[in-house]
């Protein structure tokens, strides 16, 4: 049996030339319900509370969406595929009130759920529908990336021939 171990440290971190701030990478793990209708994984923060995604910052040895499959693991504890990114969002860090982060998340289709991963005794998931997260996220710019991931999987209505 292998032991998954989190990376610790910032000595590997990238920082935007343009803020100052981390680069941060993350993803939203969802699967497609029978119905069609998308679950997403949530996660606690580290103090555990809040409803939140995978992130954390873009180390200079991989590439954004290993990065992204990398946070996916240790702090959800799943595996899957990344798709195309959703988006960059710039944010302020709530512990670093003076810097400002960009952001990257891509959708991760999870293909596996780990029954032990790295940052299991800190963090809990659930699997939630869009609205329980998009209720319970405090992150304005991570609602703004599942309304862009719920947008890409939107099943068009097929009109009827006249």
């Amino acid at each position: 049996m292998a032991v998954l171990v989190a990376r610790q440290g910032r000595e590997l971190q990238r920082y935007s030339q343009s803020t100052g701030g981390r680069i941060v990478v993350g993803c939203i793990p969802y699967r497609v319900r029978c119905d069609g209708e998308l679950e997403v994984l949530a996660i606690t923060s580290q103090k555990g509370h809040g409803m939140m995604f995978p992130k954390g910052g873009w180390e200079v040895d991989e590439s954004m969406d290993e990065a992204a499959r990398r946070e996916a693991l240790e702090e959800a504890g799943v595996l899957g595929n990344t798709e195309p990114v959703l988006g960059l969002w710039h944010y302020k860090s709530r512990r670093y009130v003076d810097q400002t982060y960009e952001g990257f998340m891509f959708p991760l289709r999870v293909a596996d759920e780990l029954h032990q991963w790295p940052e299991m005794a800190s963090r809990k998931r659930t699997w939630a529908t869009v609205q329980q997260v998009m209720d319970g996220c405090p992150h304005w710019w991570m609602r703004e990336a599942l309304e862009r991931l719920v947008a890409r999987h939107a099943v068009p209505v097929l009109q009827s021939a006249l």
